[in-house]
């Protein structure tokens, strides 16, 4: 049963973008539901433990596509969604497809502020690629 749900999500992500949208849209209102029930140590649990998929590639479009399909989910989203929730959601997605993505968490002092990024192979691939430079990283999982 779970090798039909992962073959079924990976249809879907390498499908219509409308589905991958979808799927995204899905993992907010989950990252929300964690965050809102259990806290931000349980969201953090939760994608840290998330598995990479064993048959999976690198592939520059399709690290694109997810980011992209989180982006647009954010847009029809009901609520504000915080770079964490983004960030948790793209990671997850991108570790099913094979993709060895790590959610980076980093904060600076003056003017104090966190923020959150995915990373792949050292790469930001779902914000602006010179964010690293601005924050002190706390936590790369």
């Amino acid at each position: 049963m779970a090798s039909q749900l992962e073959t079924a999500s990976t249809r879907i992500l390498h499908g219509s973008p409308h589905a991958s949208t979808s799927l995204a849209f899905l993992g907010l209102a989950a990252a929300d539901i964690i965050m809102k029930l259990a806290g931000f140590t349980r969201l953090y649990r939760t994608v840290k433990s998330w598995p990479t998929s064993k048959n999976g590639t690198n592939d520059p479009k399709m690290i694109a596509n997810i980011c992209v399909a989180v982006d647009r989910a954010i847009m029809y989203y009901p609520k504000h969604a915080l770079c964490l929730q983004r960030s948790a959601v793209a990671t997850c997605l991108l570790r099913r497809q094979g993709v060895p993505a790590q959610m980076v968490i980093g904060c600076r002092k003056m003017p104090f502020h966190s923020h959150a990024w995915v990373e792949v192979d050292g790469e930001v691939v779902n914000d602006k690629k010179k964010i690293p430079e601005f924050y002190s990283v706390l936590d790369r999982f």
